[in-house]
């Protein structure tokens, strides 16, 4: 499965279209939040519309809370706190952030934060299927510095060793892949300033092979 993963658009989707195209065929998206810069919501319509491959996302902490119901009235499917399986690969969302020192608009405790995963994680249809969280803050400890100190989110953390991979965003300074107890965790760059990743999964006899490359205009 190829997978276009993007996070951190802001409302500006001038390289998404480039971006695309260096990718190739794409078997789905992820959008790791922040579709809009604090709103209007309404315009996540345009980010969703270039898509022909199935379009899965979460917002970000700089979503107003609307956004879910714009996701809900889209053709993308909305993953917060929400689970699905896509050819044979079972993914679960959660959105927003934890708090933040700016207040935004969809910031949430970590407690919230943590029962929303486990709730989620409990219904997921798993079984043997390799397991992709797609994420707007990245857990804590990785790829999570602004700069000397970590941001992330420590409930999302507690989840490093118990999926297969993370597509996280959030911190626009921390663009990268980091592997943590067996989860590959990636933030593929902000959008807004021509960065994505793809992301390749393919299952072998010893388990999910996870091939990651940038992509940049």
């Amino acid at each position: 499965m190829r997978i276009f993963a993007i996070s951190d658009p802001h409302g500006n989707y001038s390289a998404i279209r480039t971006l695309l195209e260096k990718a190739g065929k794409v078997d789905a998206v992820m959008i790791a939040g922040d579709l809009t810069n604090f709103g209007p919501v309404e315009k996540a319509h345009d980010l969703i519309d270039i898509f022909d491959s199935e379009v899965m996302a979460v917002p970000g902490n700089c979503d107003p809370a609307e956004i879910l119901e714009v996701l809900e009235n889209s053709p993308a499917i909305n993953l917060h706190n929400r689970s699905m399986t896509f050819d044979g690969v079972t993914f679960v969302g959660i959105g927003g952030s934890n708090p933040t020192p700016f207040c935004t608009p969809f910031e949430i405790e970590e407690c919230d934060i943590g029962k929303g995963l486990e709730e989620t994680m409990a219904k997921a249809q798993k079984g043997e299927n390799p397991v992709v969280l797609l994420t707007h803050a990245p857990p804590y400890g990785t790829l999570d510095m602004v700069g000397d100190a970590h941001v992330g989110c420590k409930s999302i953390a507690d989840y490093l060793g118990k999926v297969d991979l993370i597509v996280c965003g959030h911190i626009h300074e921390a663009r990268g892949t980091e592997t943590v107890d067996g989860t590959v965790v990636v933030n593929p760059g902000m959008a807004a300033n021509g960065f994505a990743a793809l992301v390749e999964l393919r299952m072998q006899e010893e388990g999910l092979n996870i091939d990651v490359s940038f992509l940049d205009v």
